[in-house]
């Protein structure tokens, strides 16, 4: 596996990415004109409703089954770097930092999170900002 740095670090999900968005997308769309063609003809209309109708929950469920994990797992990195941080320095992590600001965090090695923590607070800098600013890369291969 390469070293993991930040023009890699993201994760495609091939089941996920490549499968199931795109045919939740193309099942939603389909039914749109399923139901479009079906305006006309009532015997066909309620039919076509409960099609769209189940094609926006099987969408919609698609991405919550995503999200809902990564904001556990923003819950527990964020823990994580708080907990690391106060091992290192001896204090918690700023209150100005927002939990996607300590999530990219987790990505700086042991040396230069002290220092990045607190330019990322004062600076207000993004999650994209704070990854681009490391030196050396810290994997995180665990993240689903």
């Amino acid at each position: 596996m390469a070293e993991q740095n930040y023009s890699n670090h993201t994760q495609i999900v091939t089941p996920f990415h490549k499968v199931l968005v795109p045919l939740a997308a193309l099942i939603f769309i389909g039914s749109l004109v399923n139901l479009y063609q079906s305006l006309g003809d009532h015997s066909r209309l309620y039919s076509a409703s409960l099609i769209t109708a189940i094609s926006v929950a099987l969408l919609l469920a698609s991405f919550l089954s995503r999200i809902f994990p990564l904001k556990a797992q923003d819950r527990a990195i964020r823990a994580e770097e708080n907990l690391r941080h106060y091992v290192l320095t001896g204090k918690l992590l700023d209150s100005r930092l927002a939990p996607l600001q300590v999530v990219a965090l987790r990505f700086a090695s042991d040396a230069e999170l002290p220092e990045l923590a607190r330019k990322a607070a004062e600076k207000n800098m993004s999650p994209k900002e704070i990854k681009v600013a490391i030196k050396t890369w810290r994997p995180d291969t665990y993240r689903v």
